[in-house]
């Protein structure tokens, strides 16, 4: 793959472009093994195994997050995205790597942009389930800067070369109550299609309750990375989805200012700023043929890209939450963040 190639698809490396990715199933049988000496619960769809951390994760996701701990070099001018799901990742992702490509990739250039050939998790892969899985040893080093990249893990699990590089981290954060609403929709998809039953909303919020969920819990995931914030704002920007939401264009100028490439002032700046809200709307990008027709390659096998898009309305639990189900969330929430400065 030439350089101007890796320019144009940057989530592709060399090695992945001419099917000759290293391998080390070794490495990977000893994270298993270590693994499945954990205590494990039962989860959503499979089962939770707790890491010694204190956090949870499926069988495939914890043993990639442990090999890219073991295998990932940052750069200082990498920039990875950090949420829990269903917290705005495909939405973040979007808004980061239109503006950090918007010289190589116009956003006024719709047609001829990535995101009609691919979907926001083949351009900003995870490393946990994207990069590191399947065996894979992937050869980073010839990316080009800035390389972008993702990740659920909380920050206590981050691959330890991300800090010592201070390279980049963007956080985005969600009402616990929507984040586990569109946790317990996106679950269920995978649910049916493995001939189970739909788990109901209260069974779903109580296992979030309780911790069981992807990479939680919860509360411990998010004040992770508010306390990393605080202690280094210039290498870790918490986002709230509601705010983003209140104020997308906004959001894209702190984004585009905290990863070094701001915008001018000016209508012609504005106007990009307001192309990139547009490019990366839910409305457009549900509509592209990579979002109703393409895939995204994961740990977990071949997802559809279009069940990574669902409106996400700010409020929504509220149409699926008991009462009571909603103050346990929010007395929890309250008692996790007292006197943290945090709030959701």
């Amino acid at each position: 793959m030439s350089s101007a190639s890796s320019q144009t698809f940057p989530w592709r490396t060399e090695q992945e472009a001419n099917g000759e990715a290293e391998t080390n199933a070794e490495l990977y049988e000893h994270f298993a093994s270590l693994v499945a000496s954990l205590p494990s619960s039962k989860g959503m769809l499979n089962p939770v195994y707790r890491h010694d951390q204190g956090w949870h994760a499926p069988m495939d996701m914890m043993v990639g997050a442990m090999v890219a701990d073991a295998c990932f070099t940052a750069r200082p001018s990498d920039i990875i995205v950090a949420t829990l799901p269903k917290s705005g990742t495909t939405w973040i992702k979007s808004l980061l790597y239109a503006t950090v490509h918007r010289e190589e990739h116009p956003v006024d250039d719709a047609d001829g942009h990535p995101f009609n050939s691919v979907g926001p998790h083949e351009c900003i892969k995870f490393l946990e389930y994207q990069i590191y899985s399947g065996g894979k040893i992937p050869d980073l080093d010839k990316l080009p800067d800035p390389r972008l990249f993702a990740t659920h893990v909380p920050f206590v699990a981050l691959p330890r070369t991300i800090m010592t590089a201070s390279c980049k981290i963007v956080y985005v954060c969600r009402d616990p109550k929507d984040t586990v609403i569109s946790w317990w929709h996106f679950i269920n998809k995978f649910r049916a299609r493995a001939g189970m039953d739909p788990l109901s909303a209260e069974s779903a919020a109580e296992l979030f309750c309780d911790g069981m969920s992807g990479f939680g819990p919860y509360w411990d995931h998010v004040l992770g990375y508010w306390r990393a914030y605080l202690a280094h704002p210039e290498q870790v920007l918490f986002f709230r989805y509601e705010e983003m939401q209140r104020d997308p264009a906004a959001h894209v100028r702190r984004l585009a200012e905290f990863v070094g490439l701001p915008f001018g002032a000016g209508r012609e700046e504005d106007a990009v700023v307001d192309a990139i809200v547009s490019l990366c709307s839910f409305k457009h990008m549900s509509g592209l043929k990579a979002t109703k027709g393409g895939m995204t390659d994961t740990s977990s096998g071949a997802l559809e890209n279009n069940s990574f898009f669902r409106r996400g309305m700010v409020g929504d639990w509220a149409n699926h939450l008991t009462p009571e189900t909603a103050r346990r969330i929010d007395g929890i929430t309250k008692a996790k963040f007292k006197g943290s400065g945090l709030s959701v």
